[in-house]
């Protein structure tokens, strides 16, 4: 954790009242199908029109990386209109600290053993970074993010806390390093 970031920011959420989590929870209920079917449509109106638009693509490199782009602007928008959402284990559990540190010990553990597991031939490389979303560290804060996944072996990475909290797995740096020069030392 970098000294200039402010320490309010990487503690614990304030609990949010019940009634208020309540209140979205029902509204979730009733407004998340609305909204996975409207990604849907649009997900499939822009499949169709990508159809039309190779043709195009195939003339103008731009276009389709524009084409691109604003496919994943139009499709990440509408997901995020559900970030307001309240899932049943948050109506649960807000302002449970166990919970959410055994969600956040869970969840850096699973990253640490995709990111020590030996790499495979002719598989992807494992990952090497990765983001934990607010949902899961809420009730526990980013600095005990920060303290699970700096005990297993990650680093930080510049993050907004509010959002995420990024990390690096730190060994991947070391074995690029060993690879790098065995294979110096072979040539």
């Amino acid at each position: 954790m970098e000294t200039y970031e402010d320490p309010a920011t990487w503690a614990p959420e304030p609990v949010r009242p019940r009634w208020s989590l309540a209140l979205r929870f029902v509204a979730t209920l009733l407004f998340f199908p609305l909204l996975c079917a409207f990604w849907l449509a649009v997900a499939a109106v822009l499949f169709v029109v990508g159809l039309f638009a190779d043709a195009i693509a195939a003339v103008s490199e731009g276009f389709a990386r524009g084409y691109m782009r604003f496919m994943d602007d139009t499709l990440g928008g509408i997901a995020r209109l559900g970030s307001w959402c309240v899932t049943w284990p948050e109506l649960r559990h807000e302002g449970d600290v166990p919970y959410y540190r055994a969600r956040v010990e869970k969840v850096v553990g699973n990253w640490t053993r995709q990111a020590s597991a030996p790499r495979e031939p002719k598989k992807a490389r494992p990952p090497v970074e990765c983001a934990i979303p607010r949902r899961v560290y809420r009730g526990a804060g980013g600095r005990y993010v920060a303290e699970v996944a700096l005990a297993q072996g990650w680093e930080l990475r510049p993050t907004d806390v509010r959002k995420e909290v990024r990390l690096w797995w730190s060994a991947a740096s070391r074995s690029q390093d060993a690879s790098a020069a065995d294979a110096a030392a072979d040539s």
